[in-house]
């Protein structure tokens, strides 16, 4: 006999949540849909994302290209995205009011510029649905109701749902995942991804503002290696190539305690002897120029000046009266500038993790756990995690929209648990 539930209860009012709510809604107009947020705000992801932007997916239509986003995911992913990927993501949001352009990086965002009209289309959407909003009630414990469904133990009391959505979103502690060990799931420990380098003391920091592209960066001792443009911080070193790089190695990087050495090419990988050929055969017009103005590399100005100081060339000098040693020690800069890690920022205020409820337990077409029946996950308390440009929040809208169509749907045969349970 097959069963619509009466209460489908949402925890984490945050992408994956509000868009799972929503979906039960519209899929079971009937069905009560509570959403539970443990802060007094919702969306806060939303707000502060792509610099108070949103970047809200990633121009990558075709499912096999979307998932190469994700350093952890991809396989469970190329199901889920097949029922719900990006163009749907991209539909979804216009016949909600809200057009999205394309960067030539191939970052969405909405036309407005303002991640305000994302949290504004998310809260109307619920609200026109039907959803039931409660903030200041966070989820503490968890138990299956032996009738069918789930208590849920939260800082208000105790909460009963039929179906259970868990979209609390990645957390940086372990404990934070202990309601659902009890419940019989894995949870592959948490690590940092998505994060910037601190440099100590480097004089590199010097440059702090100067952007290079494309620039190739290369954890020594391991085969990590991400090419893309690079910005210099106060701390150390940011930007797509540095953010990429940390995502594919979170682990391998955890492992180092964030301290190793970092190889830098400048050129973005065009290889020594191709740059020591640059270097030597400059043209008339750049060997009769001071070495400072010379830059055959075409480099930012004050990247160059910085090589220069770190070669021990004084600027002044013209580029044709530069010895071989000289020119040489520029070479194994340019392609080889050796920096040592020591910690790591967070990427503005936004945290990924690399981690969460283990992928063998989930059903990737529905969410559902393959654990406890009525259970269901969506966004990043799996152990899903991608790149910047878009990704996270698209894996968000698809395993919400996912588990919000699956849990206010009929009672179908539960999957195949995992270890036996």
């Amino acid at each position: 006999m097959t069963m619509v539930p009466e209460r489908v209860v949402v925890a984490g009012a945050g992408a994956a949540g509000f868009f799972a709510a929503i979906a039960a809604c519209g899929h079971h107009p009937g069905a009560e849909v509570l959403l539970l947020e443990k802060s007094s705000k919702v969306l806060a992801k939303v707000r502060i994302s792509g610099g108070g932007r949103c970047n809200v997916t990633h121009d990558a239509p075709t499912v096999g290209r979307l998932v190469k986003g994700y350093p952890r995911g991809e396989k469970f992913l190329r199901k889920a995205f097949g029922l719900f990927g990006q163009p749907d993501t991209v539909a979804w949001f216009k016949a909600h009011g809200v057009e999205l352009r394309t960067e030539a990086d191939g970052r969405m965002f909405p036309v407005t510029n303002d991640s305000a009209t994302i949290a504004e289309c998310l809260l109307r959407a619920a609200r026109e649905a039907g959803v039931e909003l409660r903030t200041g009630v966070g989820v503490k414990a968890c138990r299956v109701r032996p009738g069918g469904g789930l208590v849920l133990g939260t800082d208000q009391g105790e909460v009963h749902a039929d179906r259970l959505i868990v979209a609390t979103g990645g957390h940086p502690k372990a404990e934070a995942y202990h309601w659902l060990r009890t419940l019989g799931h894995t949870i592959v420990p948490p690590v940092p991804s998505l994060f910037t380098f601190n440099l100590p003391d480097d004089p590199v920091r010097a440059l702090m503002g100067v952007t290079a592209d494309p620039v190739r960066v290369r954890i020594t001792g391991t085969d990590l290696e991400s090419t893309g443009p690079l910005l210099v911080t106060h701390w150390g070193m940011s930007g797509p190539a540095v953010l990429r790089l940390s995502a594919w190695g979170a682990r391998t990087l955890h492992a180092m305690g964030h301290r190793c050495t970092i190889a830098v090419d400048w050129t973005g990988g065009q290889g020594e002897e191709a740059v020591r050929a640059r270097l030597f055969a400059a043209d008339p017009a750049t060997r009769r120029k001071q070495a400072a103005n010379a830059n055959p590399m075409g480099l930012p100005a004050r990247l160059w000046g910085h090589l220069l100081e770190q070669a021990g060339v004084p600027g002044e000098k013209t580029w044709d009266s530069l010895g071989r040693h000289a020119r040489n020690r520029l070479v194994a800069l340019l392609t080889n500038d050796r920096h040592e890690m020591n910690g790591r920022t967070t990427f503005k205020e936004e945290f990924v993790t690399a981690g969460g409820v283990d992928l063998a337990e989930v059903d990737p077409r529905t969410m559902q756990s393959r654990i406890v029946p009525g259970l269901y996950f969506a966004g990043e308390v799996l152990d899903i995690d991608g790149i910047t440009g878009g990704f996270n929040f698209q894996a968000a809208w698809t395993t919400g929209r996912l588990a919000g169509m699956a849990a206010a749907g009929p009672t179908a045969p539960h999957p195949h648990r995992a270890h036996g349970g």
